[in-house]
């Protein structure tokens, strides 16, 4: 916190200059055993972007978004205030991305093993997106890499993606995938899961055998929003 202090610092300024509104934002997301926190992040869309209370997902040519929140959410400035929540014990600074309830209770029904990544804390950023799986990304992919992280987990691989995080946040070129362009993912080989407690679609923990991570998977009908893309407004 202390390092990042004076970048946070001018980008709070920055945010306030433009229209004299709030220059953070907090999002109700879910922890650890699914349980509810407060996201704090620096607030990149107009006040009362979501002032009906429903929560949108946020693209890149969102139009909700300011031309200070542009910048810094090219450069992941705006996940800084998030050091606050690992301070608090409601985040880690390497772990699956933190999700909104609404989607939660939505994917839970349709994407195999989907609650897995609640069985840790979430993280500022994970294995899903140093391999560039965030924005318009196939959430099936995104639970595979999480599911890679809890089963591989050690010190010396959130060492690893803590330094390659810088990178993938200037990285200009890095692409986009989307579950129907299955040519350019990049996956990790998951060990099998003998047993594994996980919780099933009316959020209660069951035992029983799960195949390879890695094996096949069912395939979502429709393609599915981004519930870690931030969401500004409240």
């Amino acid at each position: 916190i202390i390092i990042s202090s004076p970048i946070m610092i001018v980008t709070a300024l920055a945010i306030k200059a433009y229209d004299k509104g709030p220059a953070f934002y907090k999002q109700v997301r879910l922890t650890l055993n699914g349980k509810e926190f407060e996201i704090i992040k620096f607030r990149s869309m107009i006040q009362d972007a979501e002032k009906d209370g429903v929560a949108r997902l946020a693209g890149d040519s969102d139009d909700r978004i300011t031309p200070v929140g542009k910048l810094i959410r090219k450069l992941r400035i705006d996940e800084l205030p998030q050091l606050f929540n690992v301070l608090l014990g409601s985040m880690s600074l390497v772990g699956p991305r933190p999700e909104i309830p609404h989607f939660v209770e939505h994917f839970k029904n349709v994407i195999p093993l989907y609650m897995v990544k609640h069985y840790v804390k979430p993280g500022m950023t994970g294995l899903a997106q140093i391999k560039g799986l965030r924005g318009d990304t196939s959430v099936e992919d995104r639970i595979h890499e999480d599911i890679a992280y809890i089963e591989n987990w050690s010190f010396a691989l959130d060492v690893y993606i803590l330094l390659k995080t810088p990178f993938k946040a200037f990285n200009k070129s890095e692409k986009y995938v989307s579950a129907e362009n299955t040519e350019e993912k990049d996956t990790t080989v998951v060990p099998e899961v003998a047993e594994l407690e996980y919780l099933n679609g009316d959020g209660n923990a069951e035992s029983g055998e799960v195949e390879s991570v890695a094996g096949e998977k069912e395939t979502v009908e429709a393609e599915q929003p981004d519930p870690c893309e931030e969401n500004d407004g409240k």
